[in-house]
Order: C-alpha cells, then sequence, then structure tokens
C-alpha cells in the first residue's frame, strides 16, 4: 500500500471516531471476515490478536512473532478499501518505533496496545511505564507523518479480584495514557458492569473502548453509558462458533 493511501486511511479512522458515538469496528481476523464486515456496512475494522491465533493455529498473549503477525494481516488490509487497526498485544518485545514502522509497512492505520507484558512473563506494566510506551508509539507515528490511531488498553480490571477495588488506579492509569497521547482508552473485562463503565468514561475526554458481544450485548445501553467505540474481541468469532456448531449438529454422525 502507498503512503498517500495509508496516510488517507488513517485520516479517515479519525474523522470515523468524530463522527460515531459510539463509533463500532468489528474485530476481524481473516480476508473472509473482513470482507463480510465491510459488505455489512462497517467503514473500518480491527483485527484481533485472540481471533487471529485462533485462526492460524497459534495461541494468544504474543504466541505469534511480530513478523508472523505482520504477515498475517497484511493480505487483510490488502482485501479491504477501509481503515484496519490491529491488535498489537502488549508489542511483541518490540521498540515504539519499530512496532509503528512494521504496523504502517502493511497499511495498518490504527493499534491496541496492552499493559500486560507476555513477552516478560505476564507482568504488568507500571502507569508510567505504560504511558511512556505509548508517548513513544505517538511520537514515532508523528515522525512517519501517519495518524495511527493509538488505542492505550490496561488490564488492571482483569488481574483484579474485585474489579471496583482497582478503580481508582484504572483512572490514573486511563487519563496517563490520554495525556501520554492515546486516542482511545480501553479498560477491558467491564462490559457488564454499567457502574465501572460509566465511572471511566466520565474521567477521561477520549473515546473509552469497550469489548461488546454482538448478540447479547445492546448498542444502545452502551450508548447511554458514554462509550465511544466498541469492538468485539473474540466474542464474534465465539458467536460464530457457536452458529456454526448448531448448523453443524443435525449433520453429524448420531451415537458414535
Amino acid at each position: 500500500m502507498d503512503s498517500r493511501t495509508t496516510v488517507e486511511r488513517a485520516q479517515r479512522l479519525k474523522q470515523l471516531h468524530a463522527e460515531h458515538q459510539p463509533f463500532v469496528l468489528p474485530t476481524v481476523w481473516d480476508v473472509w471476515s473482513a470482507r463480510t464486515a465491510v459488505a455489512a456496512g462497517f467503514p473500518a475494522l480491527t483485527i484481533g490478536s485472540h481471533p487471529l491465533a485462533d485462526s492460524r493455529g497459534a495461541e494468544d498473549q504474543e504466541g505469534q512473532t511480530f513478523e508472523e503477525v505482520l504477515a498475517a494481516v497484511r493480505p487483510i488490509i490488502a482485501a479491504v478499501d477501509v481503515p484496519v487497526s490491529v491488535d498489537l498485544e502488549s508489542g511483541y518485545g518490540q521498540k515504539p518505533a519499530d512496532l509503528v514502522a512494521g504496523l504502517i509497512e502493511v497499511g495498518g492505520v490504527g493499534l491496541n496496545i496492552e499493559d500486560t507484558v507476555h513477552s516478560e512473563g505476564g507482568r504488568v506494566r507500571s502507569t508510567q511505564e505504560h504511558a511512556s510506551y505509548v508517548a513513544g508509539l505517538r511520537a514515532a507515528a508523528d515522525d512517519a507523518g501517519v495518524p495511527v490511531w493509538v488505542n492505550g488498553r490496561t488490564d488492571l480490571f482483569v488481574h483484579a479480584e474485585n474489579p471496583a477495588d482497582v478503580l481508582d488506579e484504572v483512572i490514573e492509569r486511563l487519563r496517563a495514557l490520554e495525556q501520554a497521547g492515546a486516542d482511545s482508552v480501553y479498560p477491558v473485562k467491564i462490559q457488564d458492569n454499567d457502574e465501572l463503565l460509566a465511572a471511566v468514561t466520565a474521567a477521561v475526554t477520549v473515546p473509552v473502548n469497550t469489548t461488546a458481544h454482538p448478540v447479547k450485548h445492546d448498542l444502545e445501553r452502551f450508548r447511554r453509558l458514554g462509550i465511544g467505540r466498541i469492538t468485539y474481541g473474540p466474542l464474534l468469532q465465539f458467536a460464530l462458533t457457536d452458529a456454526m456448531k448448531d448448523m453443524l449438529k443435525p449433520w453429524a454422525p448420531q451415537g458414535v
């Protein structure tokens, strides 16, 4: 993909976030799912690490190398004429500049970055460390002349026995990510908790991303709670898995 097209898609992705409340980016994992989502009317997509890994027989949580991920997402991005963001987990041990350079080289114009460092035993970055990494991504994108959309994710709710107990720490981290240049923030695993969703959306000025299930969740509920961005994580692929099983069961050998 030429650099002009990449810049135009990055600008379009930013514009779409401003135009929609919330903005829904279906999470895809291969050319088929990407083309299907675009045909359904979506003007941008994100490639999820979990469904991508499942589709390739690999493990999530950086069970693939950065080079393998880039090779896998390149044909997906090339197959559609819409902006595509890529979940880059915790960065695959890459420096921010190298992560951004690889993303741009395959035509990606957005990224998701989390604070659980899988290459280092699953430790969680400190607030300042994660903010510094995001600041590095922002600077690298600016230096490249591509306004890459940075979605700063935190897993603090995931690791807490009681998510409400870490709300203040999460808010501190989200605000630090915003100040570091994140275009949106993503506190995962609270999609079913109205109180926590409302608290985090009130705490920052950038869009808050939530995970959603395309069948079990309600778009209007997320809109009322002030959510600015919705992705599906692995839940779209899970929903299709369930549907496929239901369709195939009547055709399977009985009593085997």
